[in-house]
């Protein structure tokens, strides 16, 4: 979900979300409550009770703790599906590796590379659709490629590559890919969407020359800040973020609101 759509104040109400329909085979809708709106619970509860979908996405400002035991409403059950970490960093203030010259950033990706890289990367992720029974894990997993490619085509990403080792001196040979980031680039801010290492290369400190590749890339473009975000139970890459210099901003709670017809019928 963009920084913008959560914080920016407007009014409440589900939205169709036809991609994810597509994928999960059921009609998904999401709302989100943003950290700046003053809308009472009763405004969405109405509009959970106006929605046709068989899923709304609902996501609101965690400091809402009295909202989930409140959200059972005729014909839908609630599945809790984790929180949303947000986290900022202004741009010329980061915590950055020495630039290193066996790293690069890279040109022009292949489509079947984003996959591979993705795959490798957020495979074992626990995203927020793995807690709701009606979606297939393969299928999240594909979100996940398809969001990446969308950026690679908009031309809002940076992959971070290394010579092969045996062709280094020479400077020959085909870049082996260690990770990826993907951004939305909206004017003072850079959003960075999905980020991290191949699983081989992981623990080598990599993770923070992509994050400085982000924060060079949007001061170079005037920008002021680079946000990104995670499900709270990823605490390994919060502490990467927080060594880096980033702050925590804002965390977001997650729930699904099902059907009860459909989730009775799969466990039936």
């Amino acid at each position: 979900m963009a920084w913008h759509d959560v914080i920016e104040a407007r009014a409440v109400r589900a939205v169709e979300s036809p991609l994810e329909s597509a994928r999960f085979g059921c009609s998904v809708e999401r709302l989100t409550v943003p950290a700046k709106s003053a809308s009472p619970f009763s405004a969405v509860r109405e509009a959970l009770l106006n929605s046709v979908a068989d899923v709304v996405v609902l996501r609101y400002p965690a400091e809402h703790v009295d909202w989930f035991a409140r959200l059972t409403v005729p014909g839908r059950t609630a599945v809790f599906a984790d929180s949303l970490v947000y986290w900022r960093l202004r741009a010329g203030e980061g915590r950055g590796p020495a630039p290193s010259p066996g790293l690069r950033t890279s040109g022009p990706v292949d489509p079947a590379e984003v996959r591979a890289l993705v795959s490798d990367i957020f495979g074992a992720y626990g995203n927020h659709y793995l807690a709701n029974p009606l979606f297939d894990a393969d299928r999240a997993l594909a979100g996940y490629q398809e969001w990446a490619l969308r950026s690679f085509t908009e031309g809002e990403y940076l992959a971070l590559e290394d010579p092969a080792p045996e062709d280094r001196a020479a400077g020959e040979g085909r870049p082996c890919l260690l990770g990826l980031a993907t951004l939305e680039e909206d004017g003072p801010r850079t959003e960075i969407l999905l980020a991290g290492v191949v699983s081989g290369s992981q623990g080598r400190g990599l993770y923070a020359h992509l994050l400085r590749a982000v924060e060079d890339r949007t001061l170079a473009r005037g920008a002021a800040e680079v946000v990104i975000s995670t499900q709270g139970h990823n605490t390994r890459v919060q502490r990467a973020w927080a060594r880096y210099g980033f702050e925590p901003v804002q965390t977001f709670l997650t729930v699904h609101l099902l059907r009860s017809r459909l989730l009775r019928a799969r466990e039936g």
